[in-house]
């Protein structure tokens, strides 16, 4: 394992382990509204500076893209995109669908990513170049071939209800052309389930780097295809992103359109 994908690891289940303190020790969880429909809790604060602790004593010199502190220092080749507790709002409601994502980012490339699911203690890692894999197991995407027999993850545009018309347009498309769809809450973990193959393709729009840096990279090792909602390059920055097995994708993307 990469020293770098080792450290991330290690940041991973140190806020991993502090989310799942906090579930068990249940009683009401300290709250905030950030914007509407969109809810951060003390866990999330002390799990992002835990991870963010483990990185800096290994990488100093590092840069930062945090969901709770945002971005620091600028300028570096390295950067580190984190999102310490993805369905915080699972996470509220001891919905178990909730996972931490970390990657990092090598002069503006993609070049490891870790996501943890800390109900089922699956650690999902990937490095560029050197494939995907769920628990020293290497994955794949699906050998899924049509949209037809595909299972498709989505996520609701509730950051941006000006767009719910055009969502519920998509979605009406990809339940009349897919298998099923889901929607559990989890963006990151949702990336990983179709880097592994438990979903087959999935598409949200709405996003922010943290919740897709990790997943894509995942998928793009584990064989399958990323792109925004037209398929091209820059969805980190557009905040939207269609992904799925090679052959699903080319499908999922039509119907989107």
């Amino acid at each position: 394992m990469h020293p770098m994908l080792n450290i991330a690891v290690r940041a991973a289940r140190r806020a991993g382990s502090i989310i799942n303190r906090a579930s068990l020790e249940g009683g009401a969880l300290e709250v905030r509204a950030k914007q509407r429909n969109d809810f951060v809790t003390k866990v999330d604060h002390a799990a992002e500076e835990a991870i963010i602790d483990i990185v800096r004593n290994a990488y100093p010199g590092h840069a930062f893209l945090a969901e709770e502190s945002g971005a620091a220092g600028d300028g570096a080749e390295y950067q580190w995109i984190i999102d310490p507790l993805d369905g915080t709002t699972n996470f509220i409601h001891g919905f178990p669908q909730y996972c931490v994502s970390i990657a990092v980012r090598h002069r503006g490339a993609l070049a490891h990513g870790v996501i943890y699911d800390p109900n089922r203690n699956e650690l999902f890692t990937a490095s560029k170049g050197r494939g995907a894999f769920l628990n020293d197991r290497r994955i794949r995407v699906s050998k899924c071939a049509r949209l037809g027999d595909a299972l498709v993850g989505t996520g609701f545009p509730f950051k941006e209800t000006a767009r719910i018309e055009l969502y519920a347009h998509q979605l009406k498309n990809i339940m009349q052309s897919a298998a099923g769809v889901r929607r559990a809450g989890a963006a990151a973990l949702d990336l990983a389930y179709v880097a592994c193959g438990r979903l087959d393709a999935f598409w949200e729009m709405g996003l922010s780097a943290w919740d897709m840096a990790a997943g894509a990279l995942m998928i793009l090792e584990a064989g399958g295809l990323v792109g925004d909602l037209r398929g091209d390059e820059g969805y980190l920055e557009k905040g939207e992103i269609a992904c799925g097995t090679p052959k699903v994708f080319t499908g999922l993307l039509e119907a989107l359109r």
